[in-house]
């Protein structure tokens, strides 16, 4: 995925012949609030939820600006990221309007405890924000790179996967809540034969599960086959996927394949590495570091230092994914040189060490990894899986 002026605009800005709009965007309605080259006033609009009005409200202020002797040749529109997700970026895109989402979290907003917050006031901010990124200026807000919707699908299967899991640990603790009220122990619902088992099981009081409760577990033992079935067919439709070796698909596949080779990670973190950070076109290994939010947060003034752990500003998913696996590591990679980095600062046993350095292992790992499926380059060590397709 190319990321062209995401940090700040290339492009030479001529005020007199650009339109520049912001959108305010809800549930019920879109505040619309422009600059038009050659009109003082500052026009706001509140829209129903729909591109048809908005691209005529575009070309109605358009035609103001014509008329006051102004030629627009570009049309910027931008929105903060949010609910309403790429969808009308790639719609005004396609009609020639030139669209950005803005990174909700690099907006500076005031820090008054109080500070007042209207759609109007909101619009009024996110003006200035992309006024000041289009003159260019450097950090002034970031924007979001707007995938094609191919691109945006691919990471459906994953994280719904990931919904799934979570549902499949809130059915299972809740079912051995469950038993645990009733005083049922060595119970465990993860298992297909516990269905089974539920005639026969007794309390302690010698009598069998309650009416009502028996009811709710044989609820929550079918909601968990489901769910277990779902997940299973998530699986089997993307090694399918794989297996067909679609030509549109084809590069995120090799990452796929290349990185499940590595001992330890298996196609569930390669797919989930893949398609939400090691497609993107990051810079160095220090955007990639900081897209998945393993860097540090450093606090300083005069002569105090210190640091307030992660950043947390990158992708959640990245991050999570990337500490589970370090752990791993441990495990299935002994004689990789990371692991022995991690193991030579972690010697003094303390497990505040070992937390602290588990994310700097984190770090590390993944710019190997996005090195990896770069260049080729394998991590010094690690343990790799012969390729199925040389063979």
């Amino acid at each position: 995925m190319q990321q062209p002026e995401i940090g700040r605009s290339t492009a030479t800005i001529v005020p007199e012949e650009i339109l520049v709009v912001v959108i305010e965007m809800s549930l019920s309605s879109w505040l619309v609030a422009g600059l038009v080259p050659g009109v003082d006033r500052r026009p706001l609009k509140t829209l129903s939820p729909d591109e048809n009005a908005l691209l005529l409200l575009l070309e109605g202020w358009r035609r103001e600006a014509i008329a006051a002797g102004r030629d627009v040749t570009r049309m910027v529109v931008a929105y903060e990221a949010g609910r309403d997700g790429y969808w009308l970026a790639r719609w005004l895109r396609a009609r020639g309007i030139e669209a950005r989402i803005i990174h909700a979290s690099s907006v500076a907003v005031s820090r008054d405890r109080r500070r007042a917050k209207t759609d109007r006031l909101d619009t009024e901010l996110l003006m200035r924000v992309l006024l000041g990124w289009l003159r260019g200026e450097p950090g002034h807000c970031t924007m979001v790179a707007v995938p094609g919707i191919e691109e945006e699908d691919a990471k459906r299967p994953t994280r719904e996967r990931e919904n799934l899991v979570g549902e499949r640990t809130r059915i299972i603790n809740r079912m051995k809540a469950a038993f645990a009220r009733l005083g049922i122990r060595d119970v465990n619902p993860a298992l297909r034969k516990t269905a089974e088992r539920l005639d026969g099981l007794r309390t302690p009081e010698g009598v069998t599960i309650p009416a009502n409760a028996m009811s709710e577990l044989r609820r929550d033992t079918a909601r968990l086959r489901m769910v277990e079935e779902q997940i299973a067919e998530i699986e089997r439709e993307r090694m399918e996927r794989m297996a067909q070796a679609a030509p549109q698909r084809g590069h995120a596949d090799a990452m796929v394949r290349m990185l499940s080779r590595v001992v330890g990670i298996g196609v569930e973190t390669a797919d989930l590495l893949v398609q939400e950070i090691l497609l993107r076109d990051l810079r160095d290994r220090r955007a990639v570091a900081r897209y998945a939010g393993l860097t540090g947060s450093p606090d300083e003034s005069g002569a105090r230092r210190r640091e307030r752990g992660l950043s947390r500003a990158g992708n959640a998913r990245v991050r999570k994914g990337m500490v589970q696996l370090a752990w791993r590591f441990l495990v299935f990679q002994k004689e990789s040189a990371l692991v022995k980095w991690f193991r030579e600062r972690t010697a003094d046993g303390r497990g505040r060490t070992r937390m602290v350095l588990i994310v700097a292992l984190a770090r590390k790992l993944l710019i190997a990894l996005w090195r990896m499926v770069k260049t080729g380059e394998v991590p010094q060590g690690t343990l790799v899986r012969p390729d199925p397709a040389a063979a």
